[in-house]
């Protein structure tokens, strides 16, 4: 790499956007549990979500428990909102849990 590329790398870089933060929710079609829980990357949440759960990882006993129980096919994942792009550091994070207890009320749902 010279140092033209380099540094259009690092500019590419810098000017980046920032992965959209939000709340996202897991469900078993087979017993109607859901459980919600909030990130601050949802585009990569989906596959780290899933790899956790597929290996037996997943820190929620009762997620875990589901997905061994019944399987991939019957979750769903879907995201429930996005914050905007404004909110960030201790606001975002603000934001996230607040966010997170209203879909958890909203939907009945358990902690994820």
């Amino acid at each position: 790499m010279n140092s033209q590329d380099r540094k259009a790398a690092i500019n590419a870089w810098k000017e980046r956007k920032p992965a959209p933060a939000g709340i996202f929710s897991l469900t078993c079609a087979v017993d109607g549990a859901v459980w919600v829980g909030e990130s601050r990357n949802l585009e990569a949440q989906q596959t780290g979500l899933f790899f956790a759960l597929r290996h037996g990882g997943h820190p929620n006993r009762a997620a875990q428990a589901a997905f061994a129980r019944h399987g991939a096919e019957a979750f769903t994942y879907a995201e429930l909102e996005r914050l905007s792009d404004d909110d960030t550091g201790p606001l975002q994070r603000a934001m996230l849990r607040e966010r997170g207890a209203h879909w958890r009320a909203r939907l009945n749902a358990a902690s994820l």
